[in-house]
């Protein structure tokens, strides 16, 4: 199976996610987003075939989310949207796509559900 992940190095998380891909035989191809972002259009797309607002795949907790004041009740998918094309660090992670669905996999196991 081919698999898509939207990976950080440094979380945790994500490296364990990588690592059920890897041992499940998936052919992985993963995408450092920090250094190459997704687009407005691609985080659309991934959160929905996930299930997902905008605000589910927020960062909530990064400190640069309260920055830019999007833990607000009243921000928008928008908003959220465009602040996380401009800092990806917004995005939360890590993002996983097979041709089973998307899946924020946190925590990891989560990605079993579309091998």
């Amino acid at each position: 199976m081919k698999a898509t992940i939207f990976h950080n190095p440094k979380c945790g998380t994500s490296r364990k996610t990588l690592e059920i891909l890897r041992n499940e035989g998936c052919d992985v191809w993963i995408k450092e987003y920090l250094k190459t972002p997704p687009t407005r259009e691609e985080l659309v797309a991934l959160y929905r075939r996930a299930g997902l607002t905008p605000r589910d795949g927020l960062r909530s907790k990064e400190p640069l989310a309260a920055e830019l004041d999007l833990n607000r009740p009243d921000v928008t998918d928008g908003e959220i949207l465009d602040a996380m094309v401009q800092h990806p660090i917004l995005i939360e992670r890590p993002l996983v796509e097979t041709s089973n669905g998307v899946r924020l996999c946190r925590p990891q196991d989560k990605v079993r559900e579309i091998l």
